[in-house]
């Protein structure tokens, strides 16, 4: 079998190894002026370094204003439960991923021991206690009684929690809705038959 001769190569179109590395030290040493050109952007305005001592600032919780003096490293659920006494946010897993300690931060679900205290100055902040308006039951810690959707009841206000911001963005939700909105919380007594029905109660009397 005949071979076929190989096409001629065009010099004006060809690109020598040595272009070729001329070339990459260009776009390296772009690189490198760039960098160093954000790196003195930042060394002209560099940010406030805080702690490790105590930090003032102020938490909004549950419609009050409280001055607070931690150091920067204290998360929000330590700076609840340890500093201001409200202990319905529960420390279980301490890495976001049980949802016990599930707080409303500007009417979204968060896991407080996930989020510094310091990074929650300047937003509202409710917890559980700050759900009953004058000790009276809200819609959903009422539907969670009737359906009795706790038992040990450690894991009960994250869920509260939790499904009070669900229902607040999103007032009518299907089962699938129900079960994605709850997916982060975890119960190890296995009460999520009657946690979803409290769901659907609470959507149901709300709506009403």
């Amino acid at each position: 079998m005949k071979r076929k001769k190989s096409q001629p190569i065009n010099p004006e179109q060809s690109v020598s190894r040595r272009d070729f590395l001329r070339g990459a030290g260009v776009a390296v040493s772009g690189g490198i002026l760039a960098g160093e050109g954000l790196l003195q952007a930042a060394a002209d305005a560099p940010a406030p370094v805080l702690g490790p001592g105590a930090v003032k600032f102020t938490l909004r919780v549950n419609g009050k204003a409280n001055a607070m003096s931690l150091e920067p490293r204290v998360t929000l659920l330590d700076a609840l439960r340890n500093s201001l006494d409200f202990t319905g946010a529960k420390r279980v897993c301490d890495r976001g991923t049980c949802g016990a300690c599930t707080v409303l931060v500007d009417g979204k679900a968060v896991y407080a021991c996930n989020l510094l205290a310091i990074d929650a100055q300047g937003r509202d902040i409710t917890t559980i206690e700050g759900v009953a308006a004058e000790g009276k039951l809200s819609p959903v810690m009422q539907a969670f009684v009737d359906n009795d959707a706790q038992q040990c009841g450690f894991c009960t206000p994250g869920f509260v929690m939790a499904t009070t911001a669900l229902l607040k963005h999103n007032p009518n939700p299907s089962m699938a809705e129900i079960e994605r909105g709850l997916g982060g919380n975890i119960c190890r007594c296995g009460t999520y038959h009657g946690q979803k029905g409290a769901v659907a109660q609470a959507a149901k009397n709300m709506k009403a």
